[in-house]
């Protein structure tokens, strides 16, 4: 019984190495009787939910490295010269005064020099700052947001605003800032990775942040997660002046959100701009905050009830990509 019992350990050992990916070793290879879902398989060091954590985490990391514009982001920061302008340009422009379509080629979107205008006419990279240090302030006080941030720590709103200026095409700030950014392993389990040193990456590490329940740890954004974000980040701009002071400009970045987030959920871009409204109505913030900071009308929701929320001619159309303005 003991040899029986070394040989098993030995074989447990050999199987789980820390270079050695879940994803790559051989799935429970024998039939599993009820009752014994969450026993660990002594060959390849892994429970049934393990397996479909694995394959849900693995459906996700694919979904975000075919993403038009993940690899576009690649592209960029391969590139050996960097920008002659990495942080942007600082002086003043005209306000934008027509309605700008979003700028979406092959599925990626391009800045353009009207995007690049619409970013200098909110004050640039400065006002971007403010904008998403909001933000985090707002996500850090929401328990669902806030499990996603496994540490505050991190320059996540200086990051965010970088990123958002180079979309629409002012510098480089988030490529060149990628370039030397130090590299952060997180523990996912058997595997150390290298985390948050591109979009994709910094998903995963979200997915994976040790403040998530332990059995959606692993597990892709939701329809739900996306409409929680989405509220706050629009809140945020609303606090930040953005709606009220640069129509134009929101009008454009509320479509240029509806683009981005379909990769974290496939379904959220209808709820884009129930996502922008909400936070225009006082009454919603005041059930916001007396919920404990939490969105009781969204979390555990499904599509089919969800979609019942938002206007008809919310659900369908070739919005955020067509010629119709976004208000």
């Amino acid at each position: 019984m003991d040899s029986l019992r070394r040989r098993m350990r030995d074989l447990t050992t050999k199987r789980v190495q820390p270079s050695q990916s879940p994803l790559q070793m051989q799935e429970v290879p024998h039939k599993i009787l009820p009752g014994q879902e969450d026993l660990v398989c002594p060959i390849t060091g892994l429970s049934l939910h393990d397996v479909e954590q694995s394959r849900a985490a693995k459906q996700g990391r694919e979904a975000l490295e075919t993403d038009p514009d993940i690899i576009e982001e690649r592209r960029t920061l391969m590139r050996a010269v960097p920008h002659e302008n990495p942080a942007g340009d600082s002086r003043p422009v005209p306000k934008v005064r027509e309605f700008v379509l979003l700028n979406v080629i092959g599925r990626t979107h391009h800045a353009s020099p009207q995007t690049v205008q619409l970013i200098r006419s909110v004050g640039g990279l400065q006002t971007l700052r403010r904008f998403t240090s909001i933000f985090y302030e707002l996500a850090f006080q929401d328990p669902h947001i806030d499990r996603f941030l496994r540490d505050h720590s991190d320059p996540h709103g200086e990051r965010f605003a970088s990123w958002i200026a180079e979309k629409f095409g002012d510098g480089t700030p988030w490529s060149d800032e990628r370039r030397t950014r130090a590299p952060t392993v997180l523990r996912i389990g058997h595997e150390r990775v290298h985390v948050a040193f591109d979009r994709s990456s910094a998903h995963v590490a979200a997915w994976n942040s040790p403040k998530r329940e332990a059995h959606k740890r692993g597990d892709h954004f939701k329809l739900d997660d996306a409409r929680v974000w989405m509220r706050l980040h629009f809140w945020a701009a609303r606090q930040a002046g953005l709606f009220e002071h640069h129509e134009e400009f929101m009008d454009y970045y509320t479509r240029f959100i509806g683009h981005f987030v379909r990769v974290y959920s496939s379904n959220s871009p209808m709820f884009t701009r129930e996502s922008a409204r909400w936070s225009a109505n006082p009454a919603n913030i005041q059930r916001y905050l007396d919920s404990g900071n939490t969105m009781v009308d969204v979390i555990g929701v499904p599509l089919e009830t969800a979609v019942h929320e938002i206007p008809s001619e919310e659900r369908g159309g070739d919005w955020p990509y067509g010629s119709a303005q976004g208000k």
